[in-house]
């Protein structure tokens, strides 16, 4: 089996076990106000959680129908261990599937390096949101072989 799983969870079901990475994450680590963590978008999102072994959540991200990636979050020990690469290209690939024609996202500017490999070009002039700079990048899906 492998060190970690990348599965489609559903909200009302895996909700407890997203969020635990996003406020462990965003709010504990990032100090991002609570009230900016969660939307009412989740409800409607399709979400990936990333889980090691033993079935404990270590990873997740948000897919709106629109092409938004969002809340794309690895716990600080799984950084660097290909969870975020894995949940990047299982994004992609449920996009292309749902014949999104273009991805979207809001990356901390920190993190731009990490969605070049995968693609994304910068797309805006950076911006500051809950405290963090961040940058909008995108990626067009037939670009990559559809």
């Amino acid at each position: 089996m492998n060190v970690f799983n990348v599965r489609l969870a559903n909200w009302q079901d895996d909700r407890s076990a997203l969020c635990l990475v996003r406020e462990t994450v965003f709010i504990h680590e990032q100090a991002v106000p609570p009230d900016l963590e969660s939307d009412e978008a989740d409800a409607e999102c399709l979400h990936l959680l990333a889980v090691d072994k033993i079935g404990s959540p270590i990873g997740t991200a948000r897919l709106l129908s629109d092409g938004l990636v969002g809340r794309m979050a690895v716990l600080k020990e799984w950084r660097g261990r290909g969870v975020g690469s894995t949940l990047v290209l299982r994004l992609l690939k449920e996009a292309r599937e749902r014949q999104i024609g273009q991805v979207t996202l809001n990356a901390q500017l920190r993190a731009t390096a990490f969605y070049v490999k995968f693609g994304f070009k910068i797309a805006g002039k950076e911006f500051t949101d809950a405290g963090i700079p961040h940058v909008r990048m995108s990626l067009r899906l037939s670009e990559q072989g559809g």
